[in-house]
Formats: structure tokens, C-alpha cells, sequence
């Protein structure tokens, strides 16, 4: 029996059957997240609120090494978001870490499942995607060496399906030496690559780096915190120093600045991760305010313009200038934090660069973040990079004249498939 919608033997035509929808897109996220970091949750999360406003219908997922956490910290941001750990299996079931055997098994495995049958079902998923991407952050390089399979694993799944491919916002310096032949030929086979600083963009031939994918959308301030005059976030889990070698380094510049402890909000990056330093100092600091992860991913970071940070945590530092707060970038690695916090200097974020290893004492810097016009052609790059990737735009940027746009396009390439 059908219905007709008429009241019964009446002569008006038949309500006409709904169209059948299309086949419903399908793109495939890939990075670090769920660990968590502060940092790749919110790369993570920047594209999922841009693809919940461009293609809310498209089903989203995201191939992390944390599934379950992941799933639980990014599930609200798209209504199709599933989280998975394919690729990041496969790299740690390759026989060393040896870039090279990685890539090698990697892309063996997902050309041929039965070489890793457990994983069957989310390789044939790789198979019947639209997009494959490897979102920004800084984890295809020598402290990883068998992340570089998450690279040839993308690019192997779209040798066989067609997809498009993309990596974005990447920052891969240090890396192996060994490699970077390897690295170059991956490149080559993707459709879209993007990378946020100057010594990336050196190791991908004819690559111009825009900026790192949170420019996207940074995060808004929180509303009504009565946020501190100081900030401090400094990490223990990079880099060769001991908790109270670094320790010693921040009470010396509060000291020097004068600082109270009603005047300090210590901040965690990373749950624990980020308690060694301040632990140390909690005696000296009686009286600061602590905000664990758990409260600035629920409820915002304490931020306001002419904060003074210290901040080892790169994304902290981004957002932080981005919400008119200066700082000092606190490198505690010079191979891997050096370049991720020089590359915000560069583009003007109006910090003072500090390094671990040489100590000292800067007078406390003095700026105010990024300039709203540098912040706005960051936004545009990135929207610019997100088109070539899915083809869609929010709506503020389909309305950008197209001289604009363009200007944006030369800053990054595109490659045909």
C-alpha cells in the first residue's frame, strides 16, 4: 500500500517520493589526538567545526592513536565524527623503526590486508574514502620515525581508491637525515600538501608554508574570566633538562619581574605532563591559581590582552598572542621547540624567544600578540588550503572576491591528482 496524501478517493495528485539522496561523502582525519595535548586537540578540533558548518551530512572520521579518549574529547564538534586507529596500528606492527621499513610495510599492508588481517576491516575503510587527511601539528619527524606510516599509508590507500589527499599545517623538522629522500617521494603523491614553518617548507621541494591549521579558527576568549596577569606553562616531557634545572629558571624570572603569586595562573598542556615544573615551585607560588586540562578544554583558556605568558607549549603560545597576550616562548629542545615557537615570532606574535640551554634573564616582554591583520591573512590562507582540500567553503569565504582568494593560492601548493 502506498500513500497518496490525499484524504482518501480524491482527485489530487500524488505527493511525488523524495528524491534519493546522493551517495554521502566520507573524509578521513588523520593525527595525534586523544592523548590528550592541548595542542592536536585542538588541530583536531578546528576541522571538525569547519567541516560540521561546510558538510554536516558527510561522515567524518578521525585515525588516531587514542580512539577512545579522542572520541570522547571531539565527539560534539561533528554530528558523524567516529574515531579509529588503522593506520596507527599498522606503524607500530612494523618490524623497526627504520623510516624506510615503516613506509615499506605500511603501504605493503594496505595493499594486501591479509598481511594484517586485524585490521582488515579498517583498511578496506581506507579503501572508500573522498579525502585523506594528515592535519597539522608536529608529529611526522625524528622524534616519531615511525609516524612517517601514517604518511605512506594515505598515500598507498589513495593509489587504490583515488581519494584526495592532503597534509596540512605540518611542521616536520628534526628529521631523519636518512629520510628525507622518502619523505619527498611521499609528498610528491599527494594532492594537497601544506607546511607551517620555513625549515618544512625547505625539506619539500617548491612547498611555501602558510601557517599552522589552528589560524583556521583560533579560539575565542573566554567570557567573563577574571583572568591573571601572568601565565605559566612550562613542560618536562622534551628536551634534556630536569624538572628543577627548569624550575629554577622560571622562579628566577619571576623573581626578577617582580611577580606575585596572586598574579600567576599555571596552565596544563598535558594532564600530569605539564605538573612536574610548577610542582616544584608550589611552595614558592602559594597562591596562584592551577587550570588543569580538564577545565580549559571544557571551558576555555584564562586569557586576556596584556597577559605576560611563559609558555614552552607552541599552541599555547599561538593562542595566547592570537588573544593579544605577549610572552616569552620557553624553548626546552632546540631541534624540534625552537623552530615551532619562531615561526609565530616570524609571523609577529610580538614574543621574546628564550632558550633553555642559554639561560639568562630577558626583561619581561612588552608586546601585544598578533596584529589583527596578520591574524586575518592567516584565517584566509588556511581557508584558502581547506578549499583545495574539500572543495567546500564556509560562507564569509565564498563571499571573498576572487582577487583575494587568489593572492592566498600562491602562498601554498596544490598538486593535480
Amino acid at each position: 500500500m502506498t500513500f497518496d496524501g490525499s484524504a482518501g478517493g480524491g482527485s489530487e495528485s500524488p505527493t511525488r517520493a523524495p528524491r534519493s539522496p546522493g551517495p554521502r561523502r566520507c573524509h578521513y582525519l588523520i593525527g595525534p589526538s586523544g592523548f590528550p595535548n592541548f595542542g592536536d586537540e585542538l588541530i583536531a578540533a578546528t576541522w571538525l567545526r569547519y567541516l560540521a558548518r561546510t558538510e554536516p551530512e558527510a561522515d567524518v572520521w578521525l585515525d588516531t592513536h587514542s580512539p577512545g579518549p579522542a572520541q570522547l574529547l571531539l565527539n560534539d564538534l561533528h554530528p558523524r565524527l567516529r574515531c579509529t586507529d588503522t593506520l596507527w596500528r599498522l606503524c607500530g606492527e612494523a618490524p623497526s623503526d627504520d623510516p624506510w621499513e615503516v613506509a615499506s610495510w605500511v603501504q605493503s599492508a594496505v595493499n594486501d590486508p591479509g598481511l594484517a588481517p586485524r585490521w582488515d576491516a579498517g583498511i578496506d575503510l581506507l579503501g572508500r574514502t573522498d579525502v585523506l587527511h594528515l592535519i597539522g601539528g608536529g608529529y611526522l619527524n625524528a622524534l616519531w620515525p615511525r609516524h612517517i606510516g601514517l604518511l605512506a599509508g594515505a598515500a598507498a590507500a589513495a593509489r587504490r581508491s583515488g581519494a584526495r589527499t592532503a597534509m596540512t599545517g605540518q611542521g616536520l623538522t628534526p628529521f631523519p637525515p636518512g629520510a628525507t629522500d622518502l619523505l619527498r617521494s611521499l609528498a610528491d603523491r599527494f594532492d594537497v600538501v601544506d607546511v607551517r614553518d620555513d625549515p618544512s617548507a625547505a625539506l619539500l621541494t617548491g612547498v611555501v608554508r602558510t601557517c599552522d591549521d589552528v589560524f583556521l579558527e583560533p579560539p575565542e576568549q573566554r567570557p567573563g574570566a577574571q583572568a591573571r596577569e601572568f601565565v605559566l606553562c612550562v613542560q618536562s616531557d622534551i628536551g634534556a633538562f630536569e624538572p628543577s634545572v627548569l624550575a629554577a629558571q622560571v622562579l628566577g624570572l619571576l623573581r626578577a619581574w617582580e611577580v606575585h603569586p596572586e598574579q600567576v595562573a599555571v596552565v596544563e598542556g598535558i594532564p600530569r605532563v605539564d605538573r612536574a615544573v610548577p610542582a616544584l615551585l608550589e611552595h614558592e607560588l602559594a597562591g596562584a591559581e592551577f587550570h588543569p586540562f580538564r577545565d580549559i578544554w571544557r571551558h576555555g583558556l584564562p586569557l586576556a590582552p596584556g597577559q605576560t605568558w611563559i609558555s614552552s607549549r607552541y599552541h599555547l603560545h599561538l593562542v595566547a598572542a592570537a588573544a593579544g597576550a605577549t610572552g616569552l616562548a620557553f624553548s626546552v629542545s632546540r631541534g624540534y621547540y625552537t623552530t615551532k615557537h619562531r615561526s609565530l615570532i616570524d609571523l609577529g606574535s610580538g614574543w621574546t624567544s628564550f632558550d633553555a640551554e642559554e639561560g639568562g634573564t630577558p626583561d619581561r616582554p612588552a608586546g601585544t600578540g598578533f596584529p589583527p591583520h596578520v591574524l586575518r591573512r592567516c584565517r584566509d590562507l588556511k581557508r584558502s588550503v581547506a578549499t583545495a582540500v574539500y572543495g567546500t567553503q564556509v560562507a564569509e569565504e565564498a563571499a571573498t572576491p576572487p582577487p583575494a582568494r587568489r593572492l592566498a593560492l600562491r602562498s601554498w601548493r596544490t598538486r593535480s591528482s
